[in-house]
């Protein structure tokens, strides 16, 4: 819209510049004329030739602009070519002269032709420019254009005076005449004058608004992160032996909060306060720039480290004060991460990312606000950040698999299952340890992305499995924050063909904990596709009964630290035998983690345990290599365990 009323604007004045040109030259051109008669100007008659003219070149420079016709710089030319005719002949019939006038027909043809011809080639050299001098060439060709136009015209005019004697031409219709050329010729150079002036201001000020919205905040009105970065460049690069450059990273401890109880306008007025603290804070040698949502930073140019504390002290003080917004008042705190130019860094990547890591570690820490960077502590940090960067891509560049670990009936030794266990094979550190991986996983949100590769391939590759055996897979107390993990699973099953009651999802405690009332809402819709529950870890943690009695879970799985201890504690073997009790009691079927050694699954058999999983029954393997030619899983186990454990004479007291 703007775009368009621009243009025509300058289509506006392009008309009146170029129709009141030729106008102001054709009748100084008639005020030179002399003929031997009075004469007089038709004033409505010469007005409507300005009006011809000015109208004219409208519409030859409204064609002129039209890019979907091909030949419309010659056709727009041909237009003004005619306007500048029609306004000569206008102007003409309002030249009134005592005398008889006569045209020549041919003349007169010859003029309008010459016009219409040159003006089209004025304007196709102006518009096309096919040469280096085209500018000037059509400049030319639009002053032959006017010029051979009047005087071919004025040639194909003659005037015979009247009878000798009459009444002289008043010099003051000449006198007024001249200055009405006059005005309006100053009209034309003032209009010049007054647009180009008006264009310049308006670029400039264009240009200044550009410039100020691509190196500030709109919001905030500080200087953005590209600001930052070209502040911090110049600095390093003014930086002498005895300068230092401190980066400081700055992140809002309770902007979310603010976010997510006032709304989004409470977060940006709290965010413009922060602003205007910001900019009022800096001095010479400052510098503070919002570089995203909540996040700031800073670069202080000192000598003294005192200067570097007072400085941070001032931040601090700043995001430390209250914020006033409508009706309510706030803190928002901040957590500080400093590091040093050319101590903790010599490259600008490299300062702004140890700031960051400072940072991080300050907001880790509730008793700290400030800390400043520790290659010894911040590079464990700057590890598990690459590694999460390379986590992010480990999905599309094939570098996860799935092991399965058969999960063995106690009593008649037969697999009834697996539970699905993901790993990664990274391309420079080899098998990174579930224990290290998964906890970055669930911080950075990969987790969500992960979990739906895990489940999708884990129920494809056993919906091909030849024998309906049920897999276990382990959901993250993410996937229940952050997914509608029951529609997500309901997908699945069928884009794989999964039977649903093939498919168990183990959750720990503390999952159920964290949101209790949404997380057991989506248990109940998972379970009510026929897909089985059950309880992880059971045994650390909380471990409350309240869990079980909240949701009808399908199986428990005992943890792995009671099996380790089960042959040596009394308490271990007393809090097995006390789960599985309760098991029976609650008619929950309960399955061991951890088995090692045929003495632990002989205390399991004689304690009544269902289900057992461990080193001793199978471990963790490829798809590939499950199925054996003409065996079944069971056959996988150790040869110490024959399938079938034989009846062993303990008492049952002689365990505990």
């Amino acid at each position: 819209m703007t775009q368009g009323l621009q243009r025509g604007g300058w289509l506006f004045l392009t008309a009146v510049a170029a129709g009141s040109s030729v106008w102001c030259t054709h009748f100084i051109a008639m005020l030179a004329y002399e003929v031997q008669a009075p004469i007089t100007f038709d004033p409505i008659l010469t007005m409507a030739s300005l009006l011809v003219a000015v109208a004219g070149s409208a519409v030859g420079s409204a064609t002129v602009s039209l890019r979907s016709v091909r030949s419309a710089p010659e056709i727009g030319g041909a237009i003004i070519g005619l306007a500048i005719a029609a306004m000569h002949y206008t102007g003409m019939m309002a030249y009134r002269v005592d005398g008889i006038i006569e045209w020549n027909a041919d003349y007169v043809i010859a003029s309008i032709v010459l016009s219409t011809v040159l003006a089209a080639a004025a304007l196709s050299q102006a518009i096309r420019r096919p040469w280096r001098y085209s500018p000037l060439i059509a400049l030319l060709l639009f002053v032959l254009a006017v010029v051979t136009l009047h005087f071919t015209a004025m040639t194909a005019l003659s005037v015979t005076p009247m009878a000798t004697g009459s009444a002289a031409t008043d010099p003051h219709v000449l006198e007024a005449m001249a200055i009405a050329v006059a005005g309006v010729g100053l009209l034309i150079v003032g209009t010049g004058v007054a647009s180009y002036m008006i264009d310049e201001r308006a670029t400039r000020e264009s240009i200044q608004k550009l410039q100020h919205m691509a190196l500030n905040d709109l919001l905030t009105g500080l200087p953005n992160r590209g600001s930052f970065s070209e502040h911090l460049k110049q600095e390093m690069e003014q930086a002498d032996g005895e300068t230092k450059l401190a980066v400081i990273g700055i992140d809002l401890d309770r902007f979310k909060e603010i976010n997510d109880l006032r709304g989004h306008k409470a977060g940006d007025q709290a965010l413009k306060t922060i602003g205007r603290r910001l900019a009022r804070l800096v001095k010479d040698g400052e510098f503070a720039a919002r570089v995203g949502g909540d996040e700031f930073a800073a670069v202080k140019r000192f000598k003294r480290q005192n200067d570097l504390l007072d400085f941070v002290a001032r931040l601090e003080k700043t995001m430390f004060e209250p914020i006033r917004i409508d009706d309510f008042e706030t803190v928002t705190g901040a957590s500080i991460g400093v590091a040093v130019y050319p101590d903790d860094g010599l490259d600008q990547e490299r300062l702004v990312s140890n700031a960051d890591l400072a940072m991080y570690r300050a907001k880790a820490d509730i008793g700290r606000v400030v800390c400043f960077y520790e290659s010894r502590m911040d590079e464990a940090a700057r590890a598990r950040h690459t590694l999460a960067q390379d986590l992010r891509r480990a999905v599309e560049l094939d570098q996860l698999e799935l092991h399965y670990q058969v999960q063995t009936s106690v009593r008649t030794g037969e697999a009834c299952g697996y539970e699905v266990l993901l790993r990664w094979n990274h391309p420079e550190r080899g098998q990174v340890p579930p224990a290290e991986f998964i906890p970055i996983a669930e911080e950075s949100g990969t987790i969500l992305s992960i979990g739906e590769w895990v489940l999708r391939t884990a129920c494809a590759q056993a919906a091909s499995w030849g024998k309906p055996y049920k897999i276990a897979v382990n959901l993250s107390p993410v996937q229940f924050a952050h997914a509608d993990l029951a529609r997500l699973v309901q997908d699945i099953l069928q884009e794989t063909g999964l039977a649903p009651n093939r498919l168990e999802l183990e959750i720990t405690e503390s999952t159920i904990i964290a949101d209790k009332s949404r997380t057991l809402h989506m248990l109940r819709r998972i379970k009510a596709l026929g897909v089985t529950v059950a309880i992880d870890d059971f045994g650390t943690g909380y471990s409350s009964l309240d869990t079980l009695r909240s949701f009808p879970f399908d199986k428990i799985k005992l943890d792995r630290s009671f099996m380790s201890e089960v042959e040596g504690s009394v308490q271990a073997k007393a809090i097995v035998r006390a789960v599985l009790t309760l098991g029976r009691s609650l008619a929950i079927p309960v399955l061991a983690e951890g088995v090692e050694t045929n003495h632990q699954l002989e205390i399991l058999r004689v304690e009544g345990c269902d289900e057992a999983q461990g080193f001793f029954l199978g471990r963790p393997k490829p798809v590939g290599q499950i199925f054996l030619p003409d065996q079944t899983i069971g056959a996988d186990f150790p040869a110490s365990f024959s399938g079938r454990i034989p009846p062993v004479r303990v008492r049952r007291r002689s365990i505990a």
